[in-house]
């Protein structure tokens, strides 16, 4: 049953990218990995390791799709037909706390609405995302405390906290 569902979730994911205009795929290593056509194992949407290039793999991909792409993990990788973005935000408890991934998604479809360029929008979300992850967790004991204090900071975040904490690096590609 396991890989019947697989394949059917294969399907419907190529369906939807080759019917619908999408301009943001966003996934953990092994889902960007399956989407892209490589032969990995996924296990839901629990990350399983991938032993290849992730930023080529991402590029590749968002060249492909004409679509921004974007890896989460220890360090976000965002892809454009412009270059990568690496965002080095972030703290190890949103490995701990169910939903973090999804959260991600919420947040960057929030920059997306009001940035037109998505690639910039992804990175800048991911960024503002993981510097509540980690001001959360300097107040967290634990994943519960955490995700309440996740909550806390991402509603407190401003300009001047973002602006002296971010962390992206930048690789233009011409």
């Amino acid at each position: 049953m396991r890989r019947r569902r697989h394949g059917l979730r294969d399907r419907k994911v190529s369906e939807l990218l080759d019917q619908v205009r999408i301009t943001i795929i966003k996934g953990n290593a092994s889902e960007i990995a399956r989407v892209s056509g490589a032969s990995i194992r996924t296990k839901g949407v629990d990350a399983t390791k991938v032993e290849i290039d992730l930023e080529i793999l991402a590029r590749t991909l968002a060249v492909r799709r004409q679509a921004t792409v974007v890896i989460t993990g220890k360090v976000d990788i965002v892809a454009g037909d412009k270059g990568i973005y690496r965002v080095k935000n972030g703290d190890a408890l949103m490995t701990r706390v169910v939903g973090t991934g999804c959260m991600a998604a919420s947040v960057i479809g929030a920059f997306a609405a009001v940035e037109p360029d998505s690639r910039q929008a992804a990175a800048c979300a991911l960024a503002c995302y993981g510097i509540a992850a980690e001001l959360a967790a300097e107040k967290s004991s634990g994943p519960a405390s955490f995700k309440a204090a996740l909550f806390d900071c991402l509603y407190n975040l401003d300009q001047p906290t973002v602006e002296k904490m971010q962390r992206i690096e930048t690789e233009r590609v011409l």
